[in-house]
């Protein structure tokens, strides 16, 4: 009889605690809420109330003409400068693709391709050597890639299995290449054949 009583406060208590805890939890919520939707959280300083030397927070905003770096693209008909003389960021990219993807990984650098931007392309062991090596050709061949210079082949292909360390191989791979080419780029985007970009670059 002692037991079941201790056992029923005992779950009273747990009922109350938890209540309470609810409680809590809503009234502060609300009054965060209240806060936030006043217009009294912009004179906080920890609601996003800013101070008076306004710094830009995106990086965006930090970028600048006055880049120390020189710009292969400003000797070419492209300039490195936007509007207002912000440096227009540049962007290496590795399309990958396997076996049967040859066409779909032009279309994809057809489509992402920026005379400041810098390329490299893989088609993996998977893919028959005929396939590679057409690849290869349109590359070199193409007028634009030829021109500028900017879209590199990968001529020994890796083997990339899509479980495991070979896919952060072949990534640093064309990381080397795009140093040693040209370390002239802000941003490295690791695409496959199948993407393709909703807007371009300008």
């Amino acid at each position: 009889m002692k037991n079941l009583m201790w056992l029923n406060l005992r779950m009273m208590y747990m009922e109350k605690k938890w209540m309470l805890m609810l409680g809590v939890v809503s009234f502060v919520s609300l009054l965060l809420l209240f806060i936030m939707t006043s217009g009294a959280a912009s004179s906080l300083p920890f609601f996003g109330g800013r101070s008076s030397d306004n710094k830009p927070v995106f990086v965006e905003a930090k970028l600048s003409a006055s880049s120390s770096r020189p710009s292969p693209a400003s000797t070419s008909s492209y300039g490195s400068s936007g509007a207002g003389g912000v440096r227009v960021p540049r962007i290496a990219y590795l399309i990958s693709g396997s076996v049967g993807d040859g066409e779909a990984l032009k279309r994809t650098l057809e489509a992402l391709y920026h005379p400041i931007n810098e390329y490299v392309v893989h088609l993996d062991l998977e893919a028959p050597m005929d396939e590679r090596l057409g690849f290869i050709q349109y590359v070199r061949n193409h007028p634009v890639y030829a021109k500028i210079g900017n879209v590199y082949a990968v001529t020994k292909a890796n083997l990339v299995t899509y479980r495991g360390p070979t896919m952060v191989a072949n990534t640093l791979h064309a990381v080397a290449i795009l140093l040693k080419k040209s370390g002239d780029w802000d941003w490295f985007i690791n695409l496959s054949a199948s993407d393709y970009p909703l807007i371009t670059q300008d």
